[in-house]
């Protein structure tokens, strides 16, 4: 059968690819055709569009690249008819993908929704217009199936990837001690900084998490680079910062031997915490974009970990809490077996636990192709 997939940034590319793997096993006839990144496109996609030119930030971003975004909506349009798919399946990324389920719906292609858009959060509306215009929706959340189901609507929880994209990994000393050495590390503690992948994104929040580096001499701070994001970038940085390490396209190995993390609110808060990294979670938006933001968004939290606990297990350190006082206040808490340090990795277990026992691209797989083989 012929696939279409869409992912329109670096954690739709991950889940994607992993997505595409399982797919390939259970129909090995499969030609998938996506909008994604490096990673669908080494799981055997042929990726036509990076996510890289689709991913925009905030309400005043959108609004400025409004054009693009209607051209590459276009775009995805005419390819989808032109290739003709079986089936469509769409990843997160909603203002785009809600419309490409409408177009692909009603040309009596088959489309699947795996990792729901966060509707519970805002634009709580949509999920008529998910049910009116999808086959399946996957959903990774454990309190997304109670979501959908007051609306009316049955979707299949399928646990979160995450926890297959992590797997087991040897978490040794040899192997801690191997990874130093390949990334040119002392033996000081390592505090992450997770700074995302879009450069609105880093150079608000990067220079601020930087300021710890004179704060904490006793660690060292590494910066995880997003795969597709170009290493010049982070020059000036590296000048100002001579001890500042870049580690690319290797975050996972870097988690697996950090202290502590800075961590830009994302996908990236709870891959820190499958980790048990204690973390601080940053995230300070263009000033527009965040009032529109905190007038229509209805969450108690911004990070995944605290949304999914419904407590506040990590500190969130928003806008104009976003610097250098208190960001050093809330880190110098989990350099040392603090209770806050020892409470919050307790807290990852339970969180671990409430995520399903894994396989959720298996699982997606199977349900899916399930579902194309009776339609």
């Amino acid at each position: 059968m012929k696939y279409y997939i869409i992912a329109g940034e670096a954690s739709g590319d991950l889940h994607g690819s992993n997505l595409i793997k399982a797919i390939h096993k259970k129909d090995s006839q499969a030609k998938i055709r996506a909008w994604g990144g490096d990673l669908m496109e080494a799981a055997d996609a042929n990726v036509v569009k990076h996510y890289r030119d689709l991913a925009f930030m905030g309400f005043a971003e959108v609004i400025m690249n409004l054009r693009t975004i209607l051209r590459n909506i276009r775009e995805c349009k005419k390819d989808i008819k032109n290739y003709k798919p079986d089936a469509v399946i769409l990843i997160d990324y909603p203002g785009f993908n809600l419309r490409i389920a409408e177009f692909a719906k009603n040309l009596g292609i088959k489309v699947y929704y795996y990792i729901s858009p966060q509707i519970w959060a805002w634009k709580k509306g949509r999920v008529h217009h998910i049910a009116k215009f999808t086959d399946k929706v996957f959903v990774i959340l454990p309190f997304e199936k109670e979501f959908y189901a007051k609306y009316g609507y049955k979707v299949d929880f399928v646990g979160h990837p995450l926890l297959d994209a992590i797997g087991k990994r040897d978490e040794s000393e040899t192997k801690a001690a191997t990874l130093r050495k390949e990334f040119e590390l002392t033996n000081k503690p390592i505090v992450a900084i997770l700074p995302g992948s879009r450069k609105q994104e880093i150079g608000v929040m990067l220079p601020i998490m930087l300021r710890q580096i004179k704060n904490f001499p006793s660690h060292q701070f590494v910066i995880a680079a997003a795969p597709s994001f170009d290493l010049s970038y982070f020059k000036p940085f590296t000048e100002k910062y001579p001890s500042l390490n870049i580690i690319s396209n290797r975050t996972y190995d870097l988690l697996q031997i950090s202290h502590a993390a800075l961590v830009t609110s994302g996908t990236a808060t709870l891959e820190t915490a499958l980790f048990k990294v204690p973390e601080v979670v940053c995230y300070k938006a263009n000033a527009i974009s965040y009032q529109i933001a905190k007038r229509i968004v209805d969450i108690k939290y911004i990070s995944l970990v605290n949304l999914i606990m419904d407590q506040e297990v990590v500190t969130e350190l928003i806008q104009a809490k976003l610097n250098e006082k208190l960001l050093k206040q809330e880190l110098g808490k989990l350099l040392s077996d603090t209770p806050e340090r020892l409470k919050m990795i307790n807290k990852f277990e339970e969180l671990i636990n409430a995520l399903g026992s894994g396989g959720a691209s298996a699982t997606t797989a199977e349900l899916l192709i399930e579902d194309l083989n009776h339609a």
